[in-house]
């Protein structure tokens, strides 16, 4: 881990050490272990702002990071949305590709509250009759089946002559 110039040194967080961003953590991780199966589970990282103070953030296992600082949350839902978007940020920026994807769009998807119900949310496609749709309950990503894509063109097979 590198620190920001003139500051020190981040440490990693250990689990427990604020229990709101434990199961939100938890549940963004088993989205990453299904979709992503080499990243080794995201971490906490905080750096120390003054002896009292830190800012938290959402870290590759590696002690890299990216984006904004987690702030206390006032739910659970709140918890789980802010955890996720961070968790997003950094994925997207340090490995350099999106993620989560959407199985049948090949889209990058976002963190929404869906009536109460924190969701990776995908845009649609950009055709007609392929709209936004909610693509899964964070934390359930590994639950879903890849569906067919049945209007993917497959290469013809060449005759030989």
């Amino acid at each position: 881990m590198c620190a920001f110039s003139g500051h020190p040194e981040p440490r990693l967080v250990p689990v427990g050490e604020y229990p709101c961003w434990d199961e939100p953590l938890a549940a963004v991780n088993r989205d990453l272990a299904a979709t992503l199966p080499d990243q080794r589970p995201l971490r906490l990282i905080a750096y120390p702002e003054t002896e009292e103070d830190e800012y938290v953030y959402v870290a590759l296992a590696n002690g890299e990071a990216h984006g904004t600082s987690l702030i206390p949350a006032q739910s659970a839902t709140e918890a789980l949305m802010a955890v996720a978007d961070a968790a997003q940020d950094t994925v997207t920026e340090r490995l350099w590709r999106a993620w989560p994807l959407c199985t049948v769009h090949d889209l990058g998807m976002h963190p929404r509250d869906i009536d109460g119900r924190p969701s990776w949310w995908c845009a649609g496609g950009s055709r007609r009759g392929d709209p936004a749709h909610v693509r899964a309950a964070i934390g359930e990503l590994d639950t879903l089946e890849h569906p067919r894509r049945p209007n993917r063109k497959r290469p013809k097979a060449r005759r030989l002559r």
